[in-house]
């Protein structure tokens, strides 16, 4: 498969979903813009994947500061490059009650999550309008279906993403334009780490997290398949489908049960 004459922009790239997802692309010859806050893991990871044969570009960009997400944008128009595939991955959670929590941490978080995603889609969208086609992957989660108490930013978060990616589909339904929805579960990555979750009851079972590299694999086929929303993994769905029947207060409780800390007396 030839595809190389294409850019593909990648964000939260070093490491977790967005390493598996670029590794997908770059063996199937697609160009890498990859994005993250840390130069030398972009800059190793790159060079990893030369091998491909594909142009890899690694941009370092804190997406935790607005004007960062901006200047990604002006950075590759400037170097007159287009990007015909936008897969917003970055993000991050918080774990604690909200009384509890950081609040500059958890405006950091929707930050993340939300507004440097509607930046960059925002803007990296307008060219694919010109050329009419495009495509765009977001991350969401399991986690946009249902009340999260101990990560209720993070959970509002990934609603959002999930209902302004089928509100912006639905709005591009006559144009060559697909925007599809990754909604994975618990996932073997950095982010417990780096949400402080790893005391959680959520987390406590390694075994029950899903392999990133599975996870990828699943969005990477619903993007190229243009659909609208993947679950990734049979327990998920299972799970998803089973707090679609429950009242939202029922899928609170069940979730505050299952994310309280764990008791290490």
């Amino acid at each position: 498969m030839t595809t190389s004459n294409q850019y593909v922009l990648i964000t939260g790239a070093t490491a977790g979903i967005g390493y598996e997802l670029a590794k997908l692309f770059a063996a199937d010859k697609y160009n890498l813009v990859l994005v993250s806050r840390d130069q030398n893991e972009l800059d190793r990871i790159a060079a990893e994947l030369k091998h491909s044969g594909a142009e890899i570009i690694p941009i370092a960009k804190d997406l935790f500061d607005r004007s960062d997400a901006f200047a990604l944008y002006d950075e590759l128009k400037k170097s007159g490059i287009t990007i015909d595939i936008l897969v917003n991955n970055a993000g991050q959670g918080l774990y604690g009650e909200f009384k509890d929590t950081e609040l500059d941490r958890e405006l950091d978080v929707i930050q993340l999550n939300i507004s440097s995603l509607v930046i960059l889609t925002k803007l990296f969208m307008k060219g694919m309008l010109r050329k009419n086609s495009g495509k765009i992957l977001n991350l969401a989660s399991i986690a946009s279906k249902v009340p999260g108490p101990w990560q209720s930013v993070y959970h509002g978060t990934k609603a959002f993403v999930l209902s302004f990616s089928e509100a912006i589909r639905e709005e591009l339904k006559d144009t060559g334009i697909t925007v599809t929805a990754l909604m994975p579960g618990a996932t073997d990555t950095d982010f417990f780490n780096k949400a402080d979750l790893e005391d959680s009851k959520a987390v406590q079972n390694k075994d029950a997290l899903s392999d990133p590299a599975d996870v990828a694999k699943d969005g990477y086929e619903a993007l190229m398949a243009g659909k609208d929303k993947v679950i990734s993994g049979l327990k998920n769905k299972i799970q998803t489908g089973m707090s679609n029947l429950m009242p939202d207060s029922v899928n609170a409780h069940m979730m505050n049960q299952q994310q309280k800390p764990v008791d290490h007396k």
